[in-house]
């Protein structure tokens, strides 16, 4: 072999060497890029304000505060309040308020409609401007609406929509839904609390979530095949609150001597009052007032959060909160407890 080959047989092989090092060497380190922490908040500075860090022990509600008067209180403190679990008291891990200016909390709304052959054409007329009403008045949120209608069966007509012009068309395909002659008013509300559980998570942009659904009636449930109580544990585990509007097709049915409503059903049921939400009469001529007062009132809420204690996170019971606050005035809470999970469903939640 001439010294010529043998100098080029070294130099491929010096040349070979060299390569399979430097793809060992691009093995063995990280591609940074790739790998990247995923960091909820940057390192420099602090969390921002009112922010919170969702995990599945955490336990939140929504607590309303009214004057004896029946207006809201919005200038509460965190240490005007104090949360107890099977009557012990806990320390607050999260405090929000709703205020006037700065970023506003994100909402998440069902609306459930009853298109039962009991609702009349004006009636409908009328609510179509008092949903309208009920979005301005929650235009400076960052708010999710759908709509639900629901006489013998319970349909989804629109999903949920930031577009408020889609609430507002989803009354034209609510014209064309068969009424039927039952009312399931119960498997309504199931159905969207189970729609927020899927698609409206706990938080948003970092914000802790209000669920709400709101209910338009005429107060008669009629053929549900889910019962008041499983309804209102659901919306209790979910964090939603129910909010019933009755129309005035159920007052004509009162007899006239009659100065205020009797209770309806729903009433009788506790789906607002045990859920955190409210039930309210709508008078014939204009549902505009309402609704935007109503509105007022699903952001009007402080939210309280807190840690149960180690033992009572995984044993499977149902564990009470009462929260307290300043002297006067009238508090409502959006649960009376929390369901722990069982050790058991924890195993299998993890392995799914």
């Amino acid at each position: 072999m001439s010294r010529h080959s043998i100098k080029l047989i070294s130099c491929l092989s010096l040349a070979l060497l060299l390569c399979a090092t430097s793809l060992q060497h691009s093995a063995q380190e990280p591609d940074r890029s790739a790998q990247r922490p995923r960091e909820v908040f940057p390192r420099s500075g602090e969390e921002p304000d009112e922010v919170l860090k969702i995990d599945t022990d955490l336990v939140s509600l929504d607590v309303l505060a009214h004057n004896a008067e029946g207006r809201p209180i919005r200038n509460l403190r965190k240490e005007d309040f104090k949360i107890y679990l099977d009557g012990v008291e806990q320390p607050l891990a999260f405090f929000q308020v709703e205020r006037r200016s700065g970023e506003r909390r994100p909402l998440a709304i069902v609306f459930a409609l009853d298109i039962s052959g009991s609702m009349s054409a004006v009636e409908m007329a009328r609510l179509r401007s008092a949903l309208n009403a009920f979005a301005a008045r929650l235009a400076g949120h960052r708010a999710l609406y759908a709509v639900m209608a629901f006489g013998m069966n319970v349909k989804t007509v629109q999903k949920f929509t930031s577009e408020t012009d889609n609430l507002d068309r989803a009354f034209e395909r609510i014209a064309r839904e068969p009424a039927g002659l039952s009312t399931h008013t119960y498997d309504a509300v199931d159905d969207a609390i189970r729609l927020l559980v899927r698609e409206a998570p706990r938080t948003l942009d970092r914000r802790l979530l209000k669920r709400a659904v709101v209910v338009v009636t005429d107060g008669f449930p009629v053929g549900d095949t889910v019962s008041a109580p499983t309804v209102i544990e659901r919306a209790n585990a979910a964090d939603a609150s129910v909010y019933v509007v009755t129309l005035p097709s159920y007052s004509r049915v009162m007899a006239a001597s009659t100065r205020t409503p009797l209770p309806t059903p729903l009433d009788v049921s506790g789906l607002a009052e045990l859920t955190g939400g409210r039930s309210v009469y709508a008078e014939e001529t204009n549902y505009d007032a309402l609704f935007r007062a109503l509105a007022e009132e699903v952001t009007a809420a402080y939210v309280l959060a807190f840690y149960p204690p180690e033992q009572k996170r995984r044993d499977g019971q149902f564990h009470t909160i009462k929260v307290e606050g300043p002297n006067g005035l009238t508090l409502r809470q959006s649960r009376p407890g929390f369901q722990a999970e069982g050790r058991s469903q924890k195993a299998v939640s993890k392995k799914q």
